[in-house]
């Protein structure tokens, strides 16, 4: 089939998906949607065709693409009534692809169960926040078979830039995983650095411009340290998410028997700016719960000794 006259399916139009829908449709493609809440301008007023299931979805998309907060989310999508999966049945060679970042253990029995309908899987999780999926530059992390991937990858490099193929199904959503362990270490680390130089009485702006060139530097400490700074924390990517995303981290760690204290540690404080009405705050912010037990904030001009 023609890449040029594939018929794609989007579910899931929120903070990321809309703009990654939108890429799609900007490279000419006849696009079916779906959402829980209302559908965004930019989509409505595009020539996307908007459906009123996932199974709507489904039956008219050659490739569907799922972006959406949680594996219990996906699964009601997929396999829940009027679902995916309904859409599916009776056609072959269709594709689903998973953008969301959802359990790996859930995923791979996700795979089975579309294969089983006689359509392909793939898990693509992706990085880069609401920036990246505005700017087209999200990293994608693919799990899934190689012939799949080399089908959808065309579609992918609309919507990112670093692109890879890590192994089979589950594999992609094992390397989200990995991926979001390191970005809260780093934010915790950045926040830690910020609300010491700030406390000490340096100008923090002024620090994070000289870390920027130095070994320190980081995507973290270029963006999200001035988030931190400016105190601008509406959600590019909400607290609860990342909460979600280090339960995921947590629970396969007690199952593989592998201990991860920081992870943990990073986890505890996003709870406590939970506990302060912080859910749908950036996770940059949970700067906040520093600082809270610091009772000092970033930025904040330090008494005189």
């Amino acid at each position: 089939m023609n890449a040029s006259s594939l018929k794609l399916g989007f579910v899931g139009l929120g903070i990321m998906g809309a703009p990654m829908a939108g890429h799609l449709i900007s490279a000419g493609h006849q696009l079916y949607v779906n959402t829980l809440g209302k559908v965004p301008a930019q989509i409505a007023e595009s020539s996307a065709t908007q459906c009123t299931t996932a199974r709507g979805v489904a039956e008219r998309a050659d490739i569907i693409f799922l972006m959406l907060p949680d594996t219990p989310d996906v699964e009601k999508v997929l396999f829940g009534e009027d679902g995916v999966a309904a859409g599916l049945k009776g056609s072959s060679g269709k594709v689903v692809v998973d953008m969301s970042s959802i359990s790996p253990v859930a995923t791979k029995d996700f795979a089975r169960r579309i294969e089983a309908i006689g359509a392909q899987y793939l898990d693509a999780p992706v990085s880069g926040g609401e920036v990246g999926a505005k700017n087209a530059t999200l990293s994608i992390m693919v799990g899934g078979p190689e012939e799949v991937f080399a089908r959808v990858r065309p579609l992918f490099e609309r919507m990112g830039k670093n692109i890879t193929l890590v192994g089979g199904n589950g594999d992609g959503q094992t390397a989200k995983v990995a991926n979001q362990i390191i970005v809260a270490l780093n934010i915790e680390a950045v926040a830690e650095a910020l609300l010491f130089a700030s406390r000490a009485g340096a100008d923090p702006a002024r620090v994070r411009e000289a870390l920027l060139g130095g070994f320190a530097s980081s995507k973290i400490l270029e963006v999200h340290a001035e988030r931190m700074i400016r105190r601008t924390f509406e959600p590019g990517f909400r607290i609860s998410l990342h909460q979600k995303d280090l339960n995921l981290a947590l629970s396969s760690a007690r199952q593989l028997g592998v201990s991860l204290p920081n992870t943990a540690q990073a986890q505890e404080l996003f709870n406590s700016c939970v506990a302060h009405g912080g859910a749908g705050w950036d996770h940059s912010a949970l700067v906040r719960a520093l600082e809270i037990q610091a009772n000092f904030e970033v930025g904040q001009k330090a008494a005189q000794a």
